[in-house]
């Protein structure tokens, strides 16, 4: 999924999103509990209106995954094996860095003037001290990232979120978020340098959210209905400073996900989780006797080593006979 590069750029954003999605997904299972149907057919009607174009929206996420597992995939894991940790981690903050000058930009046109303070600040530390930001150290000395970009600048201008979007290569946006992103690509400093330098700042994103991705794909009931929704609360959590609810354009953890809890599910999709916790419990046994198996090795092994250390400690140490005493000499009678 090379989409990652504009959907979650690394794996502290996915942990937030997925954290705000689990508390929505609790929100909303406790709210429809009391009627299904009728929960049902308004999360049918506000997903039509939030992503009306998912038919071509499915057949863009299934390209990007295929482009993913066969170009972007390859070449991550090579530069994860080739890259020691510390020169990856650099790589990242200096990307980081560079970032921060649309957050600076977009905490003033929000109104965040304090905050855009701290954010000049931080990024004068890190291209200083932190030599061109290759070292975080602003964070040492208590100057919190911020993530601020011009979608987020338009939502605080009133912008409507507008319908759901996944894009080739670029993956999921909105059309509000489409053109944040051309604004924030041309405040880019990276832009400018080179397409070498764009495909570094691609590979170590993609690198950077590969326990994210893998996490969607082995996780998930459906990839593409997860990754919509982690990403439009993602949005809102962002947009809102983490203070918003979930009730502005944002999509329930409908039918895709919970319809999956209900009893009255489709014999399909009851058949299906049914198979993975079959193979779940499966697994689990496998485990459970090679560990059995295993253990009972081992203490076989551990007896075999005591009898053959014993039977060494004989061969070297024989046990001495014991001779019994000599008769007593016989006094001669005079």
């Amino acid at each position: 999924m090379v989409n990652l590069n504009q959907f979650l750029t690394g794996k502290s954003a996915f942990s937030r999103s997925l954290l705000v999605s689990s508390l929505l997904l609790a929100g909303g299972c406790a709210s429809t509990g009391s009627n299904p149907d009728q929960a049902n057919k308004a999360a049918e009607t506000e997903k039509s209106s939030v992503d009306p174009y998912e038919s071509f929206n499915r057949s863009m996420f299934k390209f990007n995954d295929h482009l993913d597992d066969y170009v972007a995939k390859p070449i991550s894991d090579a530069y994860i094996w080739a890259t020691p940790v510390f020169l990856k981690s650099g790589v990242s903050n200096f990307f980081s860095n560079l970032k921060d000058i649309n957050v600076v930009l977009n905490d003033h046109m929000q109104g965040k003037f304090e905050q855009g303070a701290e954010d000049t600040g931080r990024f004068l530390t890190n291209s200083t001290v932190g030599l061109l930001g290759f070292f975080d150290v602003a964070t040492d000395l208590g100057l919190k990232k911020h993530e601020e970009d011009f979608g987020q600048t338009l939502a605080v201008w009133g912008v409507p979120q507008g319908a759901y979007l996944v894009l080739p290569v670029l993956g999921p946006t909105t059309t509000r978020g489409l053109p944040g992103s051309i604004v924030d690509t041309a405040a880019n400093p990276s832009t400018y340098v080179g397409m070498p330098v764009q495909l570094v700042s691609m590979l170590n994103a993609r690198a950077n959210a590969e326990g994210a991705l893998k996490f969607i794909d082995e996780a998930s009931i459906d990839p593409y209905v997860f990754t919509r929704e982690a990403y439009l609360q993602n949005q809102h959590h962002l947009i809102t400073d983490g203070q918003g609810g979930s009730s502005v354009d944002i999509l329930p953890m409908e039918d895709d996900f919970t319809r999956e809890l209900e009893a009255d599910d489709t014999p399909k999709k009851a058949g299906g989780t049914a198979v993975k916790e079959s193979q779940t419990g499966v697994a689990l046994d496998n485990a459970v006797a090679a560990l059995d198996k295993a253990s009972t090795s081992f203490e076989e092994s551990s007896e075999k080593l005591d009898k053959l250390s014993k039977k060494r400690k004989h061969h070297r140490h024989p046990a001495k006979k014991v001779l019994p005493p000599a008769p007593a000499a016989e006094s001669n009678p005079q």
